[in-house]
């Protein structure tokens, strides 16, 4: 008997011992990280909105605050530019990101898509696959389940070795992302298609070799359309806890854990006030989660910037879309250059309250500069620039998509024999053009607004000159299907639609314009020369010098629209309708000692000699 009894001593034992070993686990309703049990008191914050040299101190930054996770989305089309070609480096390495965070002692949350949503240019989603033949995006579609699959497998290569199964920081990987809602709106595809799309993509998840717990996410009302058989419910945006436990309760075998992915301290857009949620209200909702066991991911802790052309847009009926911000401030917690703000301060205090391990002091703030002022010496007029480019012709305008490019821009040119007058129509204009004759502004036609045409007067031998910008593809909803760019729709003239002789010149804007490589079309920005391009696209390029190196916002309240490369980065798009008037620049891409700025402004309704930045951000100035 005593034999007996030593023997289920040590058996016990055994399986303790053995349960201890798992890194993280899902059982009893609750999360468990290393046998014990563990809340997660997540942030949400992405590799690709901060400068890979900050990555460590922001990770910092959300331990001082008392959080023990990371979250972070993967946007597949950061890494796969065109077809087969990946990136990993630099702002784009993912695992190293990872790897830090686990340095830093952070549980990380990987949310892969394929479709992210994140405020971010077409979902994630690479623009490149509207030109497969068959390919029907976020649908059981072979053409799009085989590149999904070329992702999710890739990826795994990146990440796969982190996960928490083999030593890393990755406790649990989502599936899919917010599909209930994608269910609700799509009532043309079978509810039984929508499951099979989903569940496949689950398969390829775990075909790839992701072991780790699985999740998803979505509004607490959409979980029918959204769950998948084997991955953990989790609400988002759900602050009434008792529903909270219900649905997930329903969908989840009648237990926990419960976990709210997306808590939103914030938002944002163009054209619309800055929204702000109060310090206080944040606070209180924390504090109810953390007494009543429930798990949380603040979307977004920090939220960086949409540097380059990566911001996406939404879909509104009234105004068509809604582009993003550049910011992507989102009124978190840590502000967009990564500063402590009253948010962070009342969250602080809650979680110190309720968790066991001691929580750090924040790291000390990346230092910040003023420059008082940056000559801009040169000036190039961007119609002439755009049309020493080779052009595309075409007898109907092109798509971005057709002219095999993703972002920035294009001129669509048509020159004329014979006068013409009557209203200019563009229907299909996406999203954002300036309309010249012969190189005189006639006017401005915008999606965001619905305005798609204007009275115009052609004489005769003269040309039509239409600058259309990409303002970024549509994220979420079921509008995302319709995503190509450019004009995608006959232009028509009192009623006439105006076909053969268009020409299409490429101006991505993707890599910054040298100026010297256009000779004799440079000018010495003078004010003779300034007024000379009044309400013409022009370029400006100018150099300063710093002593020392900072963070620091560029100042655009003076501007009108366009985007802005600090030596060689693309740092966003800026636009007077606000509420975003300045652009953040990081210390890390500043240099000591010689700088250049190059600007491409659409609209030089008031020309420029000058531009300086400030010490503090301007995004609640609307105009």
């Amino acid at each position: 008997m005593k034999i007996f009894c030593l023997l289920l001593l040590l058996l016990c034992s055994m399986n303790s011992m053995s349960q201890e070993k798992i890194p993280f686990e899902i059982r009893d309703g609750h999360f468990y990280r290393y046998g014990e049990t563990t809340p997660i008191l997540s942030g949400e914050m992405h590799y690709a909105r901060i400068p890979h040299q900050y990555w460590r101190h922001r990770l910092q930054m959300m331990k001082g605050m008392g959080l023990n996770a990371v979250a972070t989305y993967v946007f597949w089309n950061l890494h796969e530019v065109e077809p087969g070609k990946w990136d990993f480096s630099g702002d784009k390495n993912l695992a190293e990101y990872i790897r830090i965070a686990g340095e830093e002692g952070m549980m990380v949350i990987l949310r892969p898509g394929p479709y992210v949503c994140a405020e971010w240019e077409f979902g994630g989603y690479p623009w490149w696959l509207q030109n497969i033949p068959g390919m029907e995006i976020r649908r059981d579609n072979t053409e799009f389940l085989k590149y999904t699959k070329k992702y999710i497998d890739r990826l795994y290569q990146e990440v796969g070795p982190l996960q928490c199964t083999k030593g890393g920081p990755i406790i649990m990987v989502q599936c899919e992302n917010e599909f209930g809602s994608y269910v609700s709106q799509r009532k043309d595809i079978s509810f039984e298609e929508h499951r099979s799309y989903n569940a496949k993509i689950k398969g390829q998840l775990a075909d790839a070799g992701f072991t780790v717990p699985l999740f998803t996410s979505d509004g607490s009302w959409l979980f029918e359309g959204g769950c998948v058989a084997g991955a953990l419910p989790t609400a988002n945006g759900e602050s009434d806890i008792a529903n909270l436990k219900k649905v997930v309760n329903q969908y989840h075998g009648g237990k926990g854990p419960y976990m709210v992915a997306e808590f939103y301290p914030g938002w944002l857009s163009w054209g619309e006030p800055f929204p702000q949620v109060s310090a206080s209200e944040i606070a209180r909702q924390t504090e109810a989660y953390l007494q009543n066991d429930v798990s949380f991911n603040y979307y977004m802790v920090h939220g960086g910037t949409n540097f380059g052309f990566t911001s996406g847009a939404n879909y509104d009926k009234k105004r068509d879309i809604q582009p993003d911000l550049t910011s992507y401030d989102y009124d978190a917690p840590i502000s967009e250059a990564g500063w402590i703000t009253p948010k962070y301060d009342s969250i602080r205090s809650v979680i110190q309250k309720y968790v066991k391990y001691p929580i750090p002091a924040p790291p000390a703030p990346i230092p910040v500069i003023e420059i008082s002022s940056i000559k801009l010496e040169r000036v190039v007029d961007a119609l002439l620039l755009a049309q020493s480019i080779q052009p595309v012709n075409a007898s109907t305008p092109l798509t971005f998509e057709q002219l095999n490019q993703g972002y920035g821009y294009v001129l669509y040119t048509r020159h004329f024999n014979q006068p013409i007058s009557g209203i200019l129509e563009i229907p299909g204009l996406r999203d954002y053009a300036v309309v010249y004759v012969d190189g005189e502004k006639i006017g401005v036609l915008n999606r965001n607004t619905r305005t798609y045409s204007m009275e115009i007067d052609i004489p005769f031998n003269a040309t039509l000159q239409i600058l259309v910008e990409n303002m970024g593809r549509i994220n979420y909803g079921s509008e995302i299907v319709y995503n190509t760019k450019g004009i995608i729709s006959p232009v028509t003239v009192a009623g006439k639609e105006i076909t053969g002789g268009w020409n299409m010149y490429r101006l991505p804007m993707d890599k910054c314009p040298v100026l010297t490589e256009f000779g004799d079309n440079v000018c010495r920005n003078t004010p003779l020369q300034a007024v000379q391009f009044k309400d013409r696209p022009v370029i400006y390029e100018g150099e300063f010098t710093l002593d020392q190196p900072g963070d620091t916002f560029i100042d655009m309240r003076a501007w009108g629209k366009g985007v802005i490369f600090i030596n060689g980065k693309h740092i966003g798009r800026y636009w007077k309708v606000g509420p975003q008037q300045t652009l953040y620049i990081p210390g890390v891409w500043l240099r000591k000692g010689e700088n250049k700025i190059v600007i491409f402004e659409q609209l030089n309704e008031v020309p420029q000699q000058n531009v300086n930045t400030v010490r503090k951000p301007v995004l609640m100035n609307l105009k």
